[in-house]
């Protein structure tokens, strides 16, 4: 709208602003859940054993006094050793006891009393 004065005409001059505003508008749901998925799978691991093994060799060999257990490189040397009584005695087998198992199988007779029981079914003869 325009004004008449005495300089002439005013017109005033207008600006106008726009604003935005936001809100928040509930549009849909979701929910949310967790899945476990298992996969079976083989691991691959390097494991280290040691095994001992035990050799067990024959030696007559005298000595004054028990060696002590030595290693030699990776091998443990251990010595069985056994107090021997010298003496001159001898053995002689005299005599000789031979024993055999023998089986017998004999037929025995016994006295006894057996039981049978039977069943016996009768019809009721006061039922039509």
């Amino acid at each position: 709208m325009s004004e008449i004065n005495e300089h002439g005409t005013v017109i005033p001059i207008v600006q106008e602003f726009a604003t935005v505003s936001t809100r928040e508008v509930e549009t849909d749901r979701v929910s949310v859940r967790t899945v476990v998925e298992e996969k079976p799978t083989d691991v691959v691991a390097r494991l280290a054993r040691e095994e001992l093994l035990v050799e067990r060799r024959k030696v007559e060999r005298e000595v004054a006094v028990a060696p002590a257990p030595y290693e030699d490189g990776d091998t443990l040397i251990v010595s069985v050793v056994e107090e021997r009584l010298i003496v001159e005695k001898r053995l002689f087998v005299i005599e000789e006891l031979v024993v055999r198992r023998v089986a017998h199988v004999d037929d025995v007779h016994i006295p006894t009393t057996l039981k049978t029981m039977h069943a016996v079914v009768e019809q009721d003869s006061a039922q039509p």
